[in-house]
């Protein structure tokens, strides 16, 4: 551990599994204080327990105004402020443009925008008078569309362009508050697999020897990625897109 991250206040959005897992045992191993966040009460509070006292449990609907305010009241009775805001929420909801239903748009978009709409809302007025990091989860699909995916991909979409927007606006209003987005392409997690049912991951997971074309990454090295951006190493860098891809832009894809 070389304390990255040493003391600082941590919200992770849908913690309980897969990207948002990673990133909370990362952080806390890095020294940092986690709020954990999900719907997955069971699996959220046996992460907190396996972190220890510098974890905090609190169900959270991300696409709730209620909620956001209900999740922020809870850190600042725990620790008093918030420095760092991982929105990690997200759904993956097969459809193309003819098959996919209104209903199924919306409900994507309600989890994967509306939630990172709220949590850059909400985490700027928690943190705009001593400063932070806001950390949105976007994909590859924000500019490398997937046709079979139209909801998931506009919504990634919308996350990079929010990000920019936000990160823009606490330049102009002199914020000290960093808004920056990642942008895997595959990752092996729980959503991966339920889309990839049965699939061996080693035809899944990208190796520069063993499979060129494979196009998932583990959830650890995203994590490494959000480390470093609520890091003060990142002290610098505002409204970026960080891909998290392997080159898959060159592909061709």
């Amino acid at each position: 551990m070389t304390g990255q991250v040493q003391d600082k206040v941590v919200m992770v959005t849908s913690a309980a599994s897969g990207i948002g897992r990673a990133d909370a045992l990362l952080l806390a191993r890095e020294g940092a204080r986690v709020v954990l966040t999900d719907l997955d009460c069971d699996a959220g509070q046996a992460l907190a327990r396996q972190i220890g006292e510098a974890a905090l449990f609190v169900e959270h609907d991300v696409a709730s105004e209620d909620d956001w305010r209900r999740a922020m009241d809870a850190v600042r009775s725990r620790w008093g402020r918030l420095d760092v805001l991982v929105n990690n929420a997200a759904i993956l909801v097969p459809g193309s443009i003819e098959t996919a239903t209104l209903e199924e748009w919306r409900r994507v978009m309600r989890v994967n925008t509306d939630s990172c709409f709220l949590g850059c809302q909400y985490g700027l007025a928690a943190m705009k008078e001593e400063g932070g990091s806001i950390i949105n989860m976007a994909s590859v699909s924000s500019w490398l569309p997937i046709d079979t995916y139209a909801a998931y991909s506009a919504s990634k979409a919308a996350v990079a362009s929010l990000t920019r927007t936000v990160a823009l606006h606490c330049r102009k209003s002199g914020y000290r508050v960093r808004v920056n987005s990642v942008h895997p392409d595959g990752v092996y997690t729980p959503m991966m697999q339920a889309s990839a049912p049965g699939v061996d991951p080693k035809y899944l997971l990208f190796d520069p020897v063993a499979n060129r074309g494979g196009r998932a990454c583990m959830p650890e090295q995203v994590a490494e990625v959000v480390l470093f951006l609520a890091s003060d190493a990142a002290r610098a860098i505002s409204g970026a897109e960080i891909r998290v891809d392997n080159a898959i832009q060159g592909m061709g894809l």
